[in-house]
Order: structure tokens, then sequence, then C-alpha cells
């Protein structure tokens, strides 16, 4: 039972930690931070929630994270100008119409005609400029998946920079996760302090018997 005890504590501790993180980013983070790619590559992210103007992205050079036909997200450089060989920045996007485009130009063309009339009807979406919102993968809770992107990223021929900004579109700070987590931290850490004490006020009555 005591063993139970300090598990409970020892979950509702790491719920309040990471609550806490989350609470703490959204609290850093009430709007997007504006920012050329230029000043990112140059200066660095001002915060972890971004605005990232002025950038065009390369499908040409985007990379499936999952390697089968059923693709989950791809990660597509975003440079500061076309003819950037270096990558710098790569936004993880999920987006639906971006990953069919990707799908449908690598497994459903197969001479190399269809590819240049494919790519020549589509060249806007391969290599246009848009802006991207959505947060840096960086800090303790997501190094776990930075890593696991820069192990796929440097598994390619393509030129990355050792110091790769990962960008999560449309991720925002988790401020609901992160009070779900506090209060559920919160309430379970009650529960067990208040089983432990009540316990303890039993004993002597049950030795007095």
């Amino acid at each position: 039972m005591r063993r139970f005890r300090f598990t409970l504590i020892t979950v509702c501790l790491v719920l309040l930690y990471l609550g806490g993180n989350d609470l703490l980013l959204w609290f850093q983070n009430q709007e997007p931070a504006p920012l050329s790619v230029k000043n990112l590559q140059e200066q660095g992210s001002p915060r972890e929630w971004l605005h990232i103007s002025d950038g065009y992205q390369d499908l040409d050079r985007a990379i499936s994270t999952s390697g089968t036909i059923e693709m989950e997200a791809l990660l597509v450089p975003l440079l500061e100008y076309p003819q950037q060989e270096t990558i710098r920045i790569l936004v993880e996007t999920r987006q639906p119409q971006l990953l069919d485009l990707f799908k449908q130009y690598h497994l459903f063309t197969d001479t190399v005609p269809e590819k240049r009339a494919f790519r020549q009807e589509h060249s806007e979406e391969f290599q246009g400029q848009r802006d991207i919102i959505g947060m840096e993968v960086s800090g303790l809770i997501a190094k776990n998946n930075h890593n696991k992107l820069l192990k796929l990223a440097l598994q390619t021929d393509l030129k990355i920079a050792e110091d790769v900004i990962f960008i999560s579109e449309s991720k925002e700070p988790g401020k609901w996760r992160g009070i779900s987590f506090c209060i559920i931290g919160l309430l379970g850490l009650a529960k067990a302090l208040t089983g432990s004490r009540k316990k303890t006020q039993d004993t002597p009555l049950s030795k007095e018997k």
C-alpha cells in the first residue's frame, strides 16, 4: 500500500511539473512572435510560438516522417531564398494538401515527362512563399522529438545545418492541457497525502483494541 502511495505521489508530481511547464509556456507566448526567416536564421527565436514570414517552402526536398504510403507528416525546408543550399529551418507539417501533393508527385507520376509536367503545374506550391505559424521544437519536454527529427533529417543526403531549427506548424501553447495536468496532479496528491494522514491517525486505535 505504501509503495502504491509513493507511486501515486510521483505520478502527481510529474503531472504538476508538466502542467506547470505548459502554463509557463502559455504565459510567455500569448501571441505568436512575428519575425522573418532571415532574422530567425541569424538571431534565433525570441519565443517558442512564432509567426514566420518571407520564407520559401521547398517541397522538392521535403522528407516524409513515416517513410510509408500512409504519411503522417512532412519535414519541409523553409528557405530565405529559393536557391538556398544549406537548410537551416525545417517545418514539420501535417497539412493535408501538402501531404497529398507530395504523395502524388513521388508515388503516382512514373515518367520524367509526367513529373516535369506535374512539377510545372504546381510550381507555386513546391517552392512558393508562405507564412508559417507554429511552435519551435525545443526545451526539455520536446528534446526527444527534436532528436528523432534530427536523426531522420540527417539520414538523407540533404545539406542540413548542425543547428537546424525545427518548427511544428499549427501547434500552439497547451494552455488547457497544462490546466488539466495541474488539476489532476493536485487532486491525486491531496488524495495520497490525505489517505496517509488518515491511516496514521487510525493506527493507535487499532493497537488499543
